[in-house]
């Protein structure tokens, strides 16, 4: 059996809290000050964060491997030791191949020099001929949608053209190893969607993928296995959808049906979300509800400034990651849209009964101006369980008596279609048949079905 491509063993990451920023000192100051008292205590008052602690594991090569994690686990730190940007505190990283990073936007990039030299000295850096380079040059430029541009200085692109960019040049470049950070939110859903079918493409090539992500969907299509880190240290490790159940779960079950007060706000805080509750019709909080019944979610919410551009709202994610559906409070026309107040408000969404599938559900609040910019944007405050029980047919649990495949589960309308009075097949249709007797045809079916046919 070959190698791992990628060994992390009892891998530690350690920051100071509290150090202070200072001049740079000379060999004499910094003995002085090491044997003074004062520098003695001050060091001792200061505090230390372990952001990684004691993690391993092997990845092999053309191994597709998803970090995930909440916020400040650690994700991050563990792709800039990867890519030699920062150094580990203790513990060893074995990296058996030439790597490529896309960490941050611009990472990499000379702001000065235009697009095409960047391109050059991101190939130069990977150490890449000038030759192998100017191979892939057109494909890097055609991916990444820059053609236009390609003379301009970088430091006059738009944060979503740098990433594009970079992403094209970290993609095209044959690295054996490619990490990926949340970076590629930046972009817009069709270039994500373009850079996940790539970096499908590359891992199917044999090359290795690590990738950093939020995005659950993404991670179980693109990765086979997955590492969750927690506090900085690995949760858990195996494959993807076990792993991404067993984080999602964990996450979430503190808040799971019940009223809670994230205490998200906005940056400047002057949105703030106060609670989120999901209850029956009753409302009674519940962890989970059958499906013939609605389902209400309460947003308490905080606004200092109520605008007309202020949209309230939530995703509802599968368990998976998939985004359901996102909603806002004026979704509906205007004059059916809810009052907004200064100060606090309590507004409520009742999600239909008989719609939705069996499993689990995450709800994420959003709020945001209309096409200009996010105040609130919180992954998984609540989740709640929704056990299949719509269905009125004897026969509706038949095909599985839990759920049926699909995100959602509704009960259509069904019915067949009668032939015209002559009894043939291909006469006009004069009307649909069910158990019930003859259903006539709607004018507008009627010109959608075609008369005849």
């Amino acid at each position: 059996m070959s190698k791992p491509i990628i060994e992390v063993q009892g891998l530690g990451k350690r920051y100071r809290i509290g150090a202070s920023k200072e001049r740079y000192l000379s060999l004499r100051d910094e003995i002085v000050k090491k044997l003074s008292p004062a520098w003695r205590r001050a060091r001792a008052g200061q505090g230390e964060f372990w952001a990684l602690k004691d993690v391993s594991f092997a990845v092999q090569p053309g191994e597709a491997l998803g970090i995930i994690g909440r916020n400040g686990a650690g994700k991050s730190t563990l792709l800039k030791i990867l890519s030699k940007i920062t150094p580990p505190t203790e513990g060893r990283v074995v990296m058996r191949g030439r790597v490529a990073s896309l960490l941050e936007v611009g990472t990499g990039f000379h702001p000065e020099l235009t697009g095409r030299e960047n391109i050059y000295l991101n190939g130069a850096i990977l150490g890449m001929t000038r030759r192998e380079i100017a191979r892939k040059f057109d494909e890097i430029v055609a991916f990444a949608e820059i053609e236009e541009f390609l003379d301009t200085p970088v430091k006059r692109y738009s944060s979503g053209m740098y990433v594009r960019l970079a992403f094209a040049v970290a993609a095209h470049l044959d690295p054996e190893i490619l990490l990926v950070d949340e970076v590629l939110a930046v972009g817009d859903a069709e270039f994500q969607k373009k850079c996940l079918g790539k970096m499908g493409d590359v891992a199917k090539g044999g090359r290795t993928v690590l990738f950093v992500s939020h995005n659950m969907g993404a991670i179980s299509r693109l990765c086979s296995t997955c590492v969750w880190l927690d506090r900085g240290r690995v949760s858990a490790l195996g494959l993807a959808r076990h792993t991404i159940d067993r984080y999602l779960t964990a996450g979430c079950a503190r808040d799971s049906g019940r009223e809670g007060a994230p205490g998200a706000c906005s940056p400047d805080g002057a949105v703030r979300l106060n609670a989120l509750t999901v209850v029956d019709a009753q409302g009674v909080s519940r962890m989970a509800f059958p499906s013939d019944q609605p389902i209400l979610v309460s947003l308490d919410i905080d606004v200092p400034r109520p605008s007309r551009d202020l949209c309230i709202g939530f995703d509802l994610s599968a368990d998976d990651g998939t985004v359901v559906l996102r909603t806002y409070q004026n979704d509906q026309p205007e004059h059916s849209w809810p009052v907004v107040r200064v100060g606090r408000n309590r507004l409520v969404c009742t999600l239909p009964e008989g719609i939705l599938n069996a499993g689990r559900y995450w709800i994420s609040p959003r709020v945001g101006l209309h096409c200009r910019q996010w105040l609130l944007h919180v992954d998984h405050v609540a989740s709640f369980q929704v056990v299949l029980a719509h269905g009125v047919s004897p026969l509706w649990s038949a095909l599985d008596e839990r759920s049926r495949p699909g995100v959602i589960a509704p009960v259509l309308k069904w019915a067949a279609v009668r032939p015209g009075t002559d009894g043939l097949a291909d006469g006009p249709f004069s009307g649909y048949e069910n158990a019930s007797g003859l259903v006539p045809v709607p004018q507008v079916a009627r010109d959608s079905i075609g008369e005849g046919r």
